[in-house]
């Protein structure tokens, strides 16, 4: 009897934990991953930090080894998936093979969003997703050339603070009136403005680039007010897209990414789907959310094993993310959508540390805890579990 096949399109952070789950589910059936890189699934987040500033190695960044894969039966094919037939249950690679299946996964992530502006095809112009990605900054990023960044949300700012650290001269463009504008209250980009101006990065915000111009690479970005900036290297971060293309070909339900249930179902239960890719809605929240999150991605993995393995778990822990810059670890708990009320604990003006922590109606909905690990740890228990709080507790809350 042939054993059946489970296919994992997309070698992310949910694409390899959803290959580990399986086994663990109990998942006795052939496993395939399908990746469109040829290195093994490693992490993200260190792309825009250590792997950029030359601390580590793609090897040291490896989610599992190769062994691991090798002992699991686990296949890792180096290829992109084109179509799906969900009638005959099989997938056409662009290698020219036609893979069947009988549990499908779709861990396809999220690409760059792209600068729009003419000159943005430029040689020098970068995006930062992939470690090809970075390797190609690295080699352009040589002490005391001028980098410009355009987009001042985390990935730019973490790779501000790589590129400070590497020794060049950085620029970070940003349209809205202040940095991390759309995901942090006005306290904590004043912070983040503060600690990369002390450390040598110009801040631009209200700046629209009109153009970028150079000959043979970019040279210069021009902003609608006229102004020219030099450049050596610009970087493009202004948020990322999901890959819902080949979900929706197949005819799955889309809305900001691949539409899942509480199980990681998709529109089609026999298929399920996870990481960037997916968009879940949050009773907590009461709206549909894509999270672009690791620890989001390694639960929604972990959920989609289970459903496909028969098992009922579903999508329930608190939301969190983290960023590092220079010697700062900021470590978020929750989501501040629609928060009414900021409580400070620490002087954000003047210190390396502090938390804001986020309420409505007088209930924590998130806090933002930069070098404050225990502010960390303590708000994601009161915000899951909702309990009561004491804002004069909160003022006085530190990391000690």
């Amino acid at each position: 009897m042939t054993l059946p096949r489970a296919v994992i399109v997309g070698a992310s952070h949910a694409g390899a934990q959803l290959t580990a789950s399986l086994r663990q589910e109990g998942w006795t059936g052939g496993i395939v991953l399908v990746g469109e890189e040829s290195a093994l699934p490693y992490q993200r987040p260190p792309l825009s930090k250590a792997y950029l500033a030359g601390k580590s190695t793609l090897d040291e960044l490896a989610i599992r080894s190769s062994e691991f894969y090798i002992k699991q039966d686990i296949q890792i094919l180096d290829a992109t998936v084109e179509t799906i037939d969900r009638s005959s249950g099989h997938l056409s690679l662009s290698t020219g093979v036609t893979l069947a299946y009988d549990k499908l996964a779709l861990c396809t992530g999220a690409r760059p969003r792209l600068l729009g502006t003419p000159g943005a095809d430029l040689p020098g112009v970068y995006y930062l997703r992939t470690a090809a990605d970075v390797e190609l900054i690295r080699e352009a990023a040589i002490a005391g050339r001028r980098a410009v960044i355009i987009g001042g949300g985390y990935i730019g700012l973490e790779t501000a603070a790589s590129l400070r650290t590497l020794g060049l001269e950085v620029t970070v463009l940003e349209a809205a009136e202040r940095v991390l504008e759309r995901v942090t209250a006005p306290e904590v980009s004043a912070f983040f403005d503060r600690i990369h101006r002390e450390e040598g990065v110009n801040i631009r915000t209200g700046a629209l680039v009109e153009v970028l111009t150079g000959d043979s690479r970019v040279r210069e970005v021009i902003l609608a007010s006229g102004e020219s900036i030099p450049a050596d290297l610009v970087i493009v971060g202004i948020g990322v897209e999901p890959n819902t293309e080949l979900a929706a070909a197949t005819g799955l339900v889309v809305d900001d990414g691949v539409v899942i249930d509480d199980h990681a179902r998709t529109s089609d239960p026999t298929i399920v789907a996870a990481g960037d890719c997916a968009s879940h809605n949050m009773a907590r929240y009461g709206r549909r959310i894509r999270l672009e999150s690791v620890p989001s991605a390694g639960e929604q993995a972990k959920v989609a094993a289970a459903t496909i393995c028969g098992k009922s778990k579903k999508i329930a822990a608190l939301p969190w993310f983290w960023s590092d810059q220079y010697d700062l670890k900021l470590q978020i708990a929750g989501l501040n959508t629609g928060y009414d009320e900021v409580v400070l604990s620490g002087d954000p003006t003047r210190d390396r540390d502090f938390t804001c922590f986020y309420l409505r109606a007088g209930e924590l909905l998130a806090a933002d805890c930069i070098n404050r690990p225990r502010d960390f740890m303590s708000s994601k228990r009161v915000i899951a579990q909702q309990l009561p709080i004491d804002r004069a507790e909160l003022m006085l809350a530190n990391s000690a």
